[in-house]
């Protein structure tokens, strides 16, 4: 391990301040991440600068009737509170199915965007890995990939991203609060993560003087009929292989909004806009379901021991938008419908 400083940022202001003058610095919140990755010497930042008590930590109404949560509310807290329990369920269901209790009381909200992939390569620092070292190759691509994506993939990287509340709050279309020595910006969450392309070490378009203040969820929570599916190796504490966020509206049986997203298929949480699309207007049925599945996973390429995710993300996308369409969420695995 890198011998490394600690400082505590006093304010938003004096966390800027501070990253923008020691750029191998990283901020630490919870550092149910960064803690791995430093032990593993896949991250040797020189200080730790510990935001964890800024303040941070409110989840309150917006005057447009969305909800802003601060980027220090821990997990468990968010996914608890009354305000998300009531009005966004799916992004509660999501909180709740990733990690153990003890981690979701450690990890931050805004920490949960930033964490890193779990490809085993990227944890192995004796193999090559374009995330850690561009320019390396991907060992992953010809290695144990079972893992790894069927979507958004380049020659460079396979990765996946592995959070789970990243999934509920692409579908909820959340915007990303966040600030630099240039000021303030809003990041749409669709824009915030990465596909790897020929720049797999970038993971995100945060700048690395930013930090995440606040994620803004707007007044749509889609309340009744919403599924959060998630597909994992052991039901306790595993990443996905598969996970389904699915979100309806409907007008008696008939679909009038649809939003739908996949974790750990692709370097981000995917959504794609021909998939909801296609299931505007349709009955609520599971042919509708099947056909939203195909848009939702065109292009999708295995690479030999993750074949298997492309049918399995298929069943999954019909089972989680049928529980929503009844209105009965879940959000735990299922071996069997593989």
């Amino acid at each position: 391990m890198t011998p490394f400083q600690y400082t505590r940022a006093t304010d938003v202001a004096d966390a800027i301040k501070q990253i923008a003058t020691d750029p191998s610095a990283k901020f630490i919140a919870g550092g149910t991440n960064l803690i791995d990755l430093i032990k593993y010497d896949i991250a040797t930042p020189t200080r730790l600068i510990d935001i964890s008590r800024l303040p941070l930590r409110n989840v309150e109404e917006t005057a447009t009737g969305g909800v802003l949560i601060g980027a220090m509310v821990p997990n468990t807290d968010l996914a608890y509170h009354p305000l998300i329990e009531q009005r966004y369920p799916l992004l509660s269901r999501s909180i709740l199915a990733g990690a153990s209790q003890q981690l979701r009381n450690m990890a931050s909200t805004g920490g949960n965007l930033v964490q890193r992939t779990r490809c085993f390569y990227f944890y192995d620092a004796t193999t090559p890995c374009n995330k850690r070292e561009p320019g390396s190759g991907c060992s992953a691509i010809d290695g144990v990939n079972r893992i790894n994506a069927i979507l958004g993939t380049s020659g460079s990287c396979i990765a996946t991203h592995p959070s789970d509340m990243c999934v509920a709050l692409a579908a909820l279309e959340a915007t990303v609060h966040v600030t630099g020595p240039a000021g303030t910006r809003t990041i749409a969450f669709a824009d915030f993560h990465r596909l790897p392309d020929n720049t797999p070490q970038l993971d995100t378009n945060l700048e690395p003087d930013e930090i995440i203040t606040a994620i803004e969820l707007p007044a749509k929570g889609f309340s009744t009929n919403y599924s959060y599916l998630k597909i994992r190796d052991r039901l306790s504490y595993a990443f996905a292989l598969v996970s389904v966020a699915a979100a309806l509206e409907l007008d008696g049986d008939t679909i009038k909004e649809a939003r739908l997203a996949l974790g750990g298929v692709a370097h981000k949480p995917w959504r794609s806009s021909a998939a909801e699309a296609a299931l505007l207007g349709q009955r609520a049925d599971a042919a509708a379901f099947a056909q939203a599945a195909d848009w939702l996973l065109h292009g999708a390429r295995g690479y030999g021991h993750n074949d298997f995710k492309i049918g399995l993300a298929r069943r999954a996308i019909v089972r989680t938008l049928g529980q929503a369409a009844r209105g009965t969420p879940q959000s735990i695995s299922d071996k069997k419908i593989r």
